[in-house]
């Protein structure tokens, strides 16, 4: 049976699997989900729909599942899903879907959300992300795998991070950021993301040819402009993946007058 403590309130209908552990102050919502080995230590709220993966640890005032800070929403019975192995650390929240954004914000797997992050309704992340304290996500946002943001980072809503992005403390992202670079204050590349590449496994071949091409593209002094530089590296026949990726991002936002390129989709 889950150890649940009574000093907990876990509404009759949720769902918890047998190994669950609920600690004092806890509550829990009907339509509530929660997979084997998850603990919500204490004071955690989980409410609506929302469904929680296997082994995940919540700490104290986390509010998963809340309705989502949009004046359009008329408590449509919206979602949050949660993958496996994350830990949310104190004051986490997750704010459920909206009918007109889908329906669903998705966490994936083994993500560390430190103190005070926020997530946005409608909100997509992937996994092995690192937010440090105060992150805040807008509605909307699509998060690659394997990104880092530093403390303090805010994103405007339906922006783009690319996988393997590092974004630095308290920087504004207000534009799709391309995978596989650091990004700072004001959008700007300022270099390749050689540490995160290196740490997951990318040989240095594949690092210096990367350097070179986010140097090239957006840090050297005279480069010519983004589209003829991009037009210049489709034309070679040996185009390398990691390239094809940053192209195919830059590529994306250019559809969108602010460089959102999910914001172009809007009413689509």
């Amino acid at each position: 049976m889950p150890k649940i403590s009574p000093l907990a309130v876990i509404d009759p209908q949720a769902r918890l699997a047998d190994d669950v552990e609920v600690g004092p102050f806890c509550v829990v919502g009907a339509n509530v989900s929660i997979g084997a080995g998850t603990r919500l230590l204490n004071n955690v709220t989980v409410i609506g729909h929302t469904t929680l993966g296997a082994g995940n640890i919540l700490f104290p005032n986390c509010v998963i599942g809340a309705p989502p800070q949009d004046l359009k929403y008329k408590g449509e019975p919206t979602q949050v899903v949660i993958g496996d192995h994350n830990h949310l650390r104190e004051a986490v929240t997750i704010h459920r879907g909206t009918a007109g954004g889908g329906g669903i914000t998705r966490l994936g797997d083994h993500n560390l959300l430190m103190v005070n992050v926020h997530v946005g309704h409608d909100g997509q992340l992937g996994n092995h992300l690192v937010l440090a304290n105060n992150v805040m996500l807008a509605g909307h946002v699509h998060i690659g795998d394997r990104v880092s943001m530093m403390g303090g980072v805010g994103l405007h809503h339906y922006v783009t991070v690319g996988e393997l992005a590092y974004v630095a403390g308290y920087a504004r992202i207000r534009r799709d950021v391309p995978p596989f670079v650091k990004v700072d204050d004001g959008d700007r590349v300022r270099a390749a993301n050689s540490v995160g590449l290196a740490r997951n496994g990318y040989g240095q071949d594949d690092i210096d040819l990367l350097e070179k091409i986010v140097h090239d593209l957006f840090v050297r002094d005279g480069r010519p402009p983004m589209a003829a530089a991009i037009r210049e590296l489709e034309s070679r026949a040996d185009l390398h993946p990691l390239t094809r990726g940053i192209i195919e991002s830059l590529k994306r936002r250019a559809l969108h007058p602010h460089g959102r390129y999910l914001e172009g989709l809007r009413g689509h």
